[in-house]
C-alpha cells in the first residue's frame, strides 16, 4: 500500500500555551487578568498555559481580540499539535505491532506486489496495517480470531496453522474483488451460466480465466485469482462479501483439471450453502464442515465429470488416447479432467495421457 509522497510531517511540534505564556509575559498580563479579558474561568487558562487542555475556536475567536493575533493562528497551532501528538501515539502502537507483523510472509507480499518495498519494521508494520485498514494488530485479532464482525468474517483462524499468511491472502480476494464491477447475484442466471462455464472448461482457451470472470460478473458472482503466498498452500475460498459471493482461487496445482474441480466446488458452496459460512480449501479449521465439503465435491463432480459418465468411461475405455478425446467431446468436458479422475481413482498410471493435462495461466 503505498502512501503519498513529499509528505512533510514536523519531528516536533509545541502546544499553542507555550507561545500564549510567552506572550503574556510580553505584556505583563497574569492568568488571572487575562482570563477576565476574555470571558474564561482562570483554571481553564491555567490549564492551557500548562499544556494540558486546548485551545477551542471559541477560544481563539475571544484570544484574538485581546491580544490582536489571529485566531486562525492559535487554531493552526493547535491543529497542529494535535497531529503531532496523534502520529507519536501512532508510532508507538505501530512500535507495539512490530512482533505481530513479523509473522506474515512480508518478502513474498512484495515480492507479489501486495505490499511497497520498506527498509525498517516499523514501516513495514505500517505497510501491513494499511494492507488489511486496520490501526494495530489488536483490531486483526477481533477480526480474525475473535470474530467481533462475524457479518464480515465468520470463522476464526485462530486454531489453523500459519493463520497471518492466510488472512493476507483473504485480504488480497477482498481487494481484488472491490475492484469488479458486477451485476446484483442472480442465483438463477447464475446456474444457468454454469453450462457456458463448462464448455470453457472443455475449451480451456488461452483466455480461459478472463472468459470465467465475465461470465460470472453478468450473474453476481466475483471470480479472482490471488496466487498463492508462502506459508498459505490453499486451492481456493468462498465466502460472500454483503450480497455479493466470491470465489478467490490460486491455481495452486497448476493443472486445467484441479483448477476447474477447485472452481465447480466452490461453486458449489455459492448455490448449496448460502452466505453464512467462509469456506476455505485445503485448510482444516475447526468450522469446517466435513458434509457440506462432500456436498460441494459432488457438484464438482457433476459438472466436470458425473458418476453416469465416469461409469461409461470404464465400459468403453480402450486404454486409447483417441477413445479419450471422443470421450471427452461427447460429455462436453475436457481429456484432462478424464485423465485426471482416472488416475486419481488408481484406473491409470500417472504416466498416461500427460499431454492432455494443460498448465494453467493467468493473464
Amino acid at each position: 500500500m503505498e502512501t503519498k509522497k513529499n509528505q512533510y510531517y514536523p519531528q516536533i511540534a509545541f502546544h499553542p500555551g507555550e507561545t500564549l505564556k510567552e506572550k503574556l509575559e510580553e505584556l505583563g498580563m497574569g492568568p488571572k487578568e487575562f482570563a477576565i479579558r476574555t470571558g474564561k474561568p482562570e483554571k481553564t487558562i491555567i490549564a492551557i498555559l500548562k499544556c494540558k487542555s486546548s485551545i477551542t475556536p471559541e477560544m481563539a475567536v475571544q484570544f484574538e481580540h485581546v491580544l490582536k493575533i489571529p485566531a486562525h493562528f492559535w487554531l493552526n497551532m493547535q491543529r497542529t499539535f494535535d497531529e503531532f501528538l496523534a502520529r507519536e501515539e501512532r508510532n508507538e502502537l505501530i512500535k507495539e505491532s512490530a512482533d505481530w507483523a513479523k509473522k506474515f510472509p512480508i518478502a513474498d507480499m512484495v515480492k507479489k506486489g501486495w505490499l511497497a518495498k520498506k527498509g525498517t519494521i516499523e514501516e513495514k508494520t505500517s505497510e501491513l496495517l494499511a494492507f488489511f485498514s486496520i490501526s494495530n494488530h489488536s483490531a486483526w485479532e477481533d477480526y480474525y480470531f475473535n470474530q467481533q464482525l462475524k457479518v464480515a468474517f465468520r470463522i476464526s483462524l485462530a486454531h489453523i496453522k500459519d493463520p497471518y499468511a492466510i488472512s493476507a491472502w483473504l485480504r488480497k480476494g477482498e481487494l481484488q474483488a472491490a475492484e469488479l464491477i458486477s451485476k446484483p447475484y442472480d442465483e438463477k442466471v447464475f446456474k444457468e451460466c454454469l453450462l457456458e462455464i463448462k464448455a470453457i472448461m472443455a475449451r480451456h482457451p488461452e483466455n480461459f480465466f478472463g472468459q470465467l470472470q465475465r461470465v460470472c460478473l453478468n450473474a453476481g458472482v466475483k471470480v479472482v485469482h490471488t496466487p498463492c503466498v508462502n506459508k498459505a498452500p490453499i486451492s481456493g475460498s468462498t465466502r460472500w462479501l454483503g450480497d455479493t459471493p466470491l470465489i478467490q482461487l490460486t491455481g495452486r496445482y497448476k493443472r486445467n483439471d484441479s483448477f476447474w474441480f477447485t472452481f465447480f466446488h466452490e461453486a458449489g458452496h455459492i448455490l448449496l450453502h448460502g452466505k453464512k459460512d467462509i469456506f476455505l480449501e485445503d485448510i482444516d479449521y475447526s468450522e469446517k464442515d466435513k458434509q457440506k465439503e462432500n456436498e460441494a465435491d459432488s457438484f464438482a463432480v457433476k459438472w466436470t465429470l458425473s458418476k453416469e459418465e465416469e461409469d461409461e468411461v470404464l465400459k468403453r475405455f480402450n486404454a486409447s488416447e483417441n477413445e479419450i478425446i471422443k470421450l471427452a467431446t461427447k460429455f462436453n468436458t475436457h481429456p484432462a479432467i478424464i485423465v485426471g479422475r482416472l488416475q486419481h481413482e488408481g484406473v491409470l498410471p500417472y504416466s498416461f495421457g500427460r499431454k492432455f493435462f494443460v498448465p494453467v495461466e493467468f493473464e
